[in-house]
Order: C-alpha cells, then sequence, then structure tokens
C-alpha cells in the first residue's frame, strides 16, 4: 500500500483524496498522511514577508526522502523550481481552471477606499496596477478561513483561485471570473503536482495521471520562473496553454506597488515548452523585470 502526504486543510485533503480515487481505479491501494509545514504554522504574516522557498512543501519533501511517504500531492504553485535531489514530479494531472475569482463585489462595483484581500503579492501588485484607489491588504489563512473574513465583513472582495473554490465545490459563491489577460496567474495555478522519489515503484504507478498538455504547460511556466530566479511569493504571474497545435505564452512581472507592469508573450512548438520559458524570461529581464525583482528581493 502506498502512503500519500498532504497538508491538513479541507483544499489539500480534497486534493490527495483525488489522487487516491484516481490510483484506486488503477487497482492501486493507498492511504493518505497529513503533514503540518511552515506555511500551516505561520498564520499571522503575509507569504510575502515570511521568505524563503517551499513553504508549503519543505517538510513534506523531507517525508518522501526519509521514505515516510511515497508520494506527495501539491498544488503546483506552491513547489518551488528547483526540487530536492532525487525527487521528481511524477505526474501533472490535467489542469483545473487556471484563473482568479472575485468574491463579494463585482470589481467595477468597488468604490475608492474599499478593502480587497488577497494572499498573494502576485496579485496585489496586479489590483494595484488595475485599481490604485483601492485598499489592497494581505489575508491569510486556508480557503474557508477566507470566506469566512469575507462573510464578517472584513473585506468588501477578497481573490481566490477558481480552482480551488470548485474543488471544494464552493463554485456558486464566485462574484467575476477575472480574464488572464486582466489578472495574469501564478505559476502553475490551478494544477496539481504528484512527487516521488525518482525511480520508486510510485513514480511508476504515478506516471498514468500525467497530463501532457498540461505538463507543457505548466514546464514552460516554471521554466519562465526558473530563468527569473523567483519564488511563488513574488510579483510573478505567467500563464501557458495550447492553441491550434501550439504552445502560447504570457507573462507579467510587477513592482509591489503596482505602479510598473511588465507584460510580454512568447509561443511555440509545444515540445520545446523549456525553451520557451526560458525565452520569454530573458524578454521580460531585459525589458526591466531584473530591475523589479532587485528591488523586491531587497525588500525581503
Amino acid at each position: 500500500m502506498l502512503t500519500i502526504g498532504s497538508r491538513g486543510s479541507k483544499l489539500a485533503l480534497w486534493q490527495a483524496r483525488w489522487v487516491q480515487a484516481r490510483l484506486e481505479e488503477r487497482g492501486i491501494r493507498s492511504q493518505i498522511q497529513t503533514i503540518r509545514t511552515t506555511g500551516d504554522k505561520i498564520t499571522d504574516a503575509p507569504l510575502a514577508k515570511i521568505g524563503g522557498k517551499g513553504l508549503f512543501t519543505k517538510e513534506i519533501e523531507e517525508a518522501l526522502l526519509d521514505g515516510s511517504i511515497d508520494l506527495a500531492v501539491h498544488s503546483l504553485k506552491d513547489l518551488p523550481t528547483e526540487l530536492p535531489e532525487g525527487l521528481t514530479i511524477a505526474a501533472v494531472p490535467e489542469r483545473e481552471d487556471a484563473r482568479d475569482a472575485l468574491l463579494g463585489r463585482r470589481f467595477s462595483e468597488l468604490a475608492s477606499g474599499d478593502k480587497i484581500g488577497t494572499s498573494s503579492l502576485r496579485r496585489a501588485a496586479q489590483l494595484r496596477a488595475l485599481r490604485p484607489d483601492l485598499m489592497v491588504e494581505p489575508l491569510r489563512g486556508n480557503l474557508d478561513t477566507r470566506l469566512r473574513k469575507l462573510a464578517e465583513g472584513r473585506y468588501a472582495a477578497i481573490v481566490v483561485a477558481v480552482a480551488g473554490l470548485r474543488r471544494m465545490g464552493w463554485e456558486v459563491r464566485i462574484t467575476e471570473i477575472l480574464s488572464t489577460d486582466y489578472l495574469c496567474p501564478a505559476v502553475g495555478q490551478g494544477a496539481l503536482a504528484i512527487e516521488t522519489c525518482a525511480g520508486s515503484e510510485a513514480e511508476h504507478a504515478c506516471r498514468a495521471l500525467d497530463h501532457a498538455p498540461t505538463r507543457a504547460a505548466v514546464t514552460a511556466e516554471r521554466a519562465l520562473l526558473r530563468a527569473l530566479g523567483g519564488g511563488c511569493q513574488v510579483p510573478i504571474g505567467a500563464y501557458g496553454f495550447i492553441s491550434e497545435g501550439e504552445l502560447k505564452l504570457t507573462a507579467v512581472v510587477c513592482t509591489p506597488d503596482g505602479e510598473r507592469l511588465i507584460r510580454r508573450n512568447h509561443a511555440g512548438p509545444v515540445s520545446e515548452a523549456e525553451r520557451l520559458g526560458c525565452e520569454l524570461g530573458s524578454m521580460l529581464l531585459e525589458a526591466g523585470a531584473d530591475e523589479i525583482l532587485e528591488s523586491v528581493y531587497g525588500q525581503s
């Protein structure tokens, strides 16, 4: 029997159980073990101020390496682009909707000075670029906690990922889905990553869950993030998708105050996803993204 490692939130356990069910369909039995990560323990500070990479994955990866678990189910956006030696992404299942959603008031209904909550520096920066008149404030906690804070009237609206709401069956709460041209998603947003030890029985078992188009898209996105030297808590957005047999990739880098935003697009063969991501990263750096990122890292 395989042991699946997962964070303990309702959404994380939904994701782990989804993978468990897919393995069960293939005759592979498994059990779930919950693991508390650094990001779960620190709930009173914005993620961008905590610093470091792997806030929601480090302890789970340690369990993989010491043999406590056989596979880990992550939200891909939380997984650093550089994996510990000996680990691999065995599968990236088909992606859910990668877009962000607004809950509460519609964007056009928000008045100057209204509070809008988000846990993400990427979202906050783009929101400030779009609406500098709004008060963009930190919003920590699991998805159900964020929804409770909205219901209590602490915010006029909050921004969360569409994927999490759909997986939890809470899509009816969405007020407005924001276009990727409007708010560029996080790298890997909406996708799951199944991580295992390289060459293990678990890796072999999980390979069947891989979805090639999603794998190509997120490979390009993660290559871009790697080229920019970024982690999951920097003001970088990227979104890849396949259209008419071609991989299309768009990305943004924004100052935290939203005053400067750089957006670039790239496209090419699906088979060259890694190269496309690296090239778009270089395009952004040449356009001034290096100055933005240096200032962000200097503040962290």
